[in-house]
């Protein structure tokens, strides 16, 4: 199976069911209604874990004010460095924006969405973001359209998010208590006055859920993002997603909190650590039984363009795209798309296939994979140019994708190599093996040591998986 050059993806089935009310709907109606669900997600690589091996995304920093401060949180500009939310290596006006985001649209045709996260609160800075979203729904009228907000004023937005065809909004909500959030809040400013501790998260707790009411009520798709930060609110997580799946939020990302002096940030500057993997794996396990949980996020910064898990901003600095011609074609990205879903229908099938007859029995062991891809659904990728690794649970009928490990590049010409591995390993240490399209001798035979086996192939995860786990359970 041949990817197409520009990348592509798998149709995922969507529990979400149409609620009948008593009307007496029939079957039908509830997939008539899970077939325009999925389409409205099917392009989404943040809606979508499968889309997102195919398709781009892209955000612009237009909104530089915020109207709280978060403990873990410490907007930088000019700084290309750090792949945090926040930062960015430069603000934009909202003309310079659109021409961007016309530019890249020819670049990267399968960059399918458009999103303005800051890097401050976008309903913080309502005139430029706005203005932003009207310069490109004119001019690129297939590009999907997203914001980013704490929330707190978003119940005044509503109509004027709905009016631009906004179809994405995440709301970031770390806590339903106002006690809990007093220890994540420094402040909130709102109506001209600046609140601190309880009686500021509760002002924006309530208007948290005011903006999520309005925005189901206005059929708006609404993703809330959870950081979350242990011995504060990490044991707590699980009753925002009962609330918020209850206030009729369509899917939960569980962030772990990225925490470091470097940063600036109080929770770095005071010494709060951040979840382990295990950790933030047991509480997204907790929080999925009956709602769609996100766990292939890379908390991007303001500025970041590309594949998740890549970032091509540095090839689109001011200087550079202000230079080059806008690109946008209609015509040729709907090809590109065209390309992309043939791959999507090839892949689904092989997929099927590979899982074929394959029983769940809950006493097959569960066990993870690191798998180093460069998207497409595929193990394609070098071991020594891996930047992160995807990890999948596998337990002999199902692979199942639970989380995306970063680590440095192994192959950096002989400086660091061997620090660099080490990190690499500790990383993938649960796993038993690290699925790549090539490795050398040397890199193998030290994983092995650290009992992480190895194998390569360049095809569907799924079935590439699933081979290594027969192999593993006859062993």
């Amino acid at each position: 199976m041949t990817p197409p050059v520009t990348g592509s993806s798998v149709t995922e089935s969507t529990p979400t069911k149409a609620k009948s009310g008593g009307c007496g709907c029939d079957t039908s109606t509830t997939v008539e209604m899970d077939e325009k669900l999925q389409e409205r997600i099917a392009k989404h690589p943040c809606y979508s874990e499968e889309a997102h091996h195919h398709y781009a995304r892209m955000h612009v920093a237009v909104a530089p004010a915020c109207n709280i401060q978060c403990n873990y949180c410490n907007r930088k500009y000019d700084c290309a460095n750090e792949s945090r939310p926040g930062v960015v290596s430069e603000l934009l006006t909202p003309e310079e924006a659109a021409h961007k985001v016309l530019v890249i649209a020819g670049k990267i045709p399968q960059m399918t969405v458009l999103g303005i996260a800051g890097p401050g609160d976008p309903l913080a800075n309502p005139e430029k973001t706005f203005r932003t979203f009207e310069l490109i729904a004119d001019k690129a009228p297939d590009i999907k359209l997203c914001l980013s907000t704490n929330g707190l004023m978003l119940p005044e937005y509503v109509d004027r998010i709905k009016q631009l065809n906004i179809d994405h909004v995440t709301i970031t909500l770390n806590t339903i208590d106002p006690e809990i959030g007093a220890q994540i809040y420094s402040w909130v400013h709102y109506k001209r006055r600046r609140y601190r501790g309880a009686e500021g998260a509760r002002i924006l707790l309530e208007k948290q859920m005011e903006g999520l009411q309005a925005l189901r009520e206005a059929d708006i798709l609404c993703k809330v993002n959870s950081v979350m930060i242990p011995g504060i609110n990490d044991q707590h997580l699980v009753e925002v997603n009962k609330m918020i799946r209850e206030q009729g939020a369509f899917l939960h990302n569980i962030m772990p909190l990225i925490s470091a002096p470097e940063h600036g940030t109080h929770f770095g500057l005071t010494g709060q650590r951040g979840p382990s993997q295990k950790e933030l794996k047991s509480v997204q396990d907790q929080c999925s039984g009956n709602m769609k949980m996100m766990r292939h996020c890379r908390q991007c910064r303001a500025d970041a363009v590309g594949l998740l898990g890549e970032d091509r901003s540095q090839e689109f600095t001011k200087d550079k795209f202000l230079e080059m011609a806008p690109e946008y074609d209609f015509d040729k990205r709907q090809e590109v798309h065209e390309g992309i879903e043939k791959f999507r229908v090839e892949l689904k099938a092989a997929k099927e296939k590979v899982l074929a007859g394959k029983e769940k029995t809950a006493s097959n062991p569960k066990i993870l994979v690191a798998i180093a891809t460069k998207g497409g659904g595929l193990v394609n990728q070098h071991f020594g140019h891996a930047k992160e690794f995807q990890v999948y649970e596998v337990d002999g009928s199902e692979v199942r994708f639970v989380s995306h490990r970063k680590v440095d590049h192994y192959c950096q010409g002989g400086y660091g190599e061997e620090a660099t591995f080490d990190n690499i390993v500790k990383t993938i240490a649960d796993c038993k093996a690290v699925l790549v399209s090539k490795i050398g001798e040397s890199p193998k035979e030290k994983l092995l040591q650290a009992g992480i086996q190895t194998v390569e192939a360049y095809d569907v995860i799924e079935k590439v998986a699933l081979e290594f786990y027969e192999q593993w359970n006859k062993g």
